[in-house]
């Protein structure tokens, strides 16, 4: 077996792969996943840091660094539930934004608002997204009238009446202005 016999079945391998992936993506949050599990590295990392400047070293440790570590594991398991359990996504997207907000009083205003802001990001987009529906054949596209092709098409014309009153008024469906002295009454 040749190189040349190899390569396009690692192409193909990968192309497969990535597509699978792109799939596996679109049924969830992915991004809003990803946002949040980064959110958390700096808000663990930053207040446990020690910055050095030549010969001054500045710790950044603060009273409540076991808050700061629970904050950001936090972040980081709701990223990860933002994947692998977009059911909770509407949880786990609510809580990823008040754990943010805590996070800006625990840990150094939110690790110097970088995993403030993209944890608020990231919970955002978890509790925006919803799943999409299946995606349609690329065939031809019906022409034909909206209810199908034995439904008779009506003219717009037929379906408003002009009244100097209201202005435009629908014909179809119940009529409010009967005579029931001012009052609306259910038909």
């Amino acid at each position: 077996m040749s190189d040349a016999d190899a390569r396009p079945r690692q192409a193909d391998s990968f192309g497969r792969a990535r597509r699978a992936f792109r799939q596996w993506r679109g049924r969830r949050p992915f991004w809003g996943g990803l946002w949040t599990l980064l959110a958390g590295i700096p808000i663990m990392y930053i207040p446990y840091q020690t910055v050095t400047l030549g010969d001054l070293h500045i710790r950044l440790a603060t009273t409540a660094g076991a808050g700061s570590l629970i904050i950001g594991v936090l972040l980081v398991v709701l990223g990860l539930t933002l994947w692998f359990q977009p059911q909770s996504r509407v949880f786990a997207g609510v809580a990823a934004i008040l754990l943010a907000l805590v996070s800006l009083v625990v840990s150094n205003f939110g690790a110097f608002f970088i995993g403030f802001l993209l944890a608020l990001i990231g919970g955002a987009l978890g509790v925006s997204w919803a799943p999409g529906g299946p995606r349609a054949e690329a065939g031809p596209k019906h022409a034909g009238p909206p209810g199908g092709p034995d439904e008779p098409v009506v003219p717009a014309a037929e379906l408003f009446d002009r009244d100097e009153r209201d202005g435009v008024r629908e014909q179809s469906g119940p009529s409010l202005e009967k005579e029931t002295n001012g009052r609306h009454r259910a038909d």
